[in-house]
């Protein structure tokens, strides 16, 4: 059995009930391989992701309240996408914790990004569930504290790649390439990471559930750093 009292002390909050922070760590491949009714972090997840979206929501428009609707939306997922939720999860150790199947556990379950991304959002819910709104709402804004931090300015991103693309023609007739480095996970959950080069430079990388949404986070991820670079 894992250390829960140790996750719980990371976590800087203590569990009433520890049969809900166990249940927000059981991955759902549990009940797959063992072929019976098994609780997993399914529900937990769907209500960790609504309470999450709502505190962020919260956030942004207090923070900035000359903006109208869409720009927020952009602002929330830039902070809420798999990978800074899997991010996020790494810096607890979620993954040391995590119930997981034998297939599962050999195939790299614990490293992996949805897994960690699931599992955060599940422990979200739990946190709701046994502490109430106020205290999951203070949990969130702890850990997604720096994120507010780098939102001086909202995003204008409707197009990633396509921004990304006229950035770098702008001083270069090169267009930037997309490669698949990497392909992981069982066929119904796979995470692909794709490396955005230009030039034979690589410029940054991205994490998602399909080959084009990692392809955007690359192209996130590149524009972020050459802005942050020229700011310099």
């Amino acid at each position: 059995m894992s250390d829960l009292a140790a996750l719980q002390q990371r976590l800087g909050y203590q569990f009433r009930d520890d049969n809900l922070l166990r249940l927000a760590l059981t991955h759902p491949s549990v009940a797959h391989e063992s072929g019976r009714a098994v609780e997993h972090n399914q529900r937990l997840e769907f209500l960790g992701d609504a309470v999450l979206g709502l505190v962020l929501t919260q956030k942004l428009y207090e923070q900035f309240p000359g903006h109208e609707e869409g720009p927020l939306t952009k602002a929330r997922a830039q902070l809420v996408n798999h990978k800074t939720l899997a991010a996020s999860a790494q810096l607890l150790n979620l993954g040391e914790h995590l119930i997981l199947s034998r297939g599962e556990e050999m195939h790299g379950g614990r490293e992996r990004a949805s897994a960690l991304a699931d599992a955060l959002e599940a422990l979200l819910g739990a946190i709701f569930l046994d502490g109430g709104f106020e205290t999951a709402r203070a949990f969130i804004l702890r850990e997604f504290a720096s994120g507010f931090g780098e939102l001086h300015a909202l995003p204008l991103m409707e197009n990633p790649k396509g921004e990304l693309q006229e950035l770098l023609q702008a001083h270069s007739p090169n267009a930037p390439e997309y490669r698949t480095i990497s392909v992981s996970g069982p066929d119904h959950d796979r995470d692909f990471e794709v490396v955005v080069q230009h030039e034979g430079r690589e410029l940054a990388r991205g994490v998602g559930k399909s080959k084009k949404s990692a392809e955007s986070e690359a192209a996130l991820a590149a524009l972020k750093t050459l802005r942050g670079a020229a700011e310099k």
